[in-house]
């Protein structure tokens, strides 16, 4: 088993992806005890944001206002040729996002939310990486820092590791879209450790610090 560290602090130009200011780590080391905050009040319903309470928040995604199409998929003809051969029609969300792969590597893509799926896909080559559909998800597993990080656990197949300065927004937009397109809420789990699936054959855990000036992020195969 290859042995690798890597610590690295995310900076992308904000004209094409949010910058992401937390340390990340991706290595194979002795586990830490993590840190659990006691839940915070909130004024924020619970139709607005379900897991408000819960998770310590940043005071800026508290006023922020959510807009869900940040790239204007209409004018986009390779996003509409994808949703158009998929049947799809409805954006509830579409964002550059940074996703992981499953050796640790940070790949730009672009997230789309609709009301039956979600779509991975590369902005360099135009292609469709991936679709889940929304019935496939199980839950959502975020930190309860205020972190970039979040994972979709998706049990028949392989789980997504993501980063996105709008993760706020995604996770709502994915509650709201799973409970009208299933009839189920969709769960959100809350730790500073959480497991998911790399690939098939692969599971991480991802552990969160809290430090000085921000939140430690380290991803460790197990």
């Amino acid at each position: 088993m290859n042995r690798y560290k890597a610590q690295r602090r995310v900076q992308i130009d904000e004209s094409e992806t949010p910058k992401y200011d937390d340390d990340v780590q991706d290595e194979e080391q002795q586990e830490e005890n993590g840190i659990r905050l006691r839940p915070s009040d909130s004024n924020v319903t619970e139709d607005q944001e379900p897991f408000m309470g819960f998770k310590a928040r940043r005071k800026a995604s508290l006023r922020r206002e959510y807009k869900g199409d940040y790239l204007d998929v209409p004018s986009r003809p390779f996003l509409m040729k994808i949703l158009q051969k998929q049947g799809d029609k409805q954006v509830l969300f579409a964002d550059k996002v940074l996703k992981f792969t499953s050796s640790g590597k940070m790949k730009r893509r672009i997230l789309m939310i609709t009301d039956f799926a979600i779509y991975i896909v590369d902005p360099d080559t135009d292609a469709l990486k991936r679709r889940i559909a929304l019935a496939a998800v199980d839950k959502m597993c975020l930190s309860e820092l205020s972190d970039n990080f979040f994972a979709i656990i998706i049990p028949t197949e392989y789980d997504l590791l993501m980063a996105s300065t709008r993760k706020t927004e995604i996770v709502t937009v994915l509650v709201e879209a799973t409970k009208s397109a299933s009839e189920y809420e969709l769960e959100v789990v809350f730790s500073n450790r959480f497991e998911y699936n790399a690939s098939a054959d692969l599971v991480k855990e991802v552990q969160f610090e809290e430090v000085e000036g921000g939140v430690r992020t380290r991803i460790v195969r197990k």
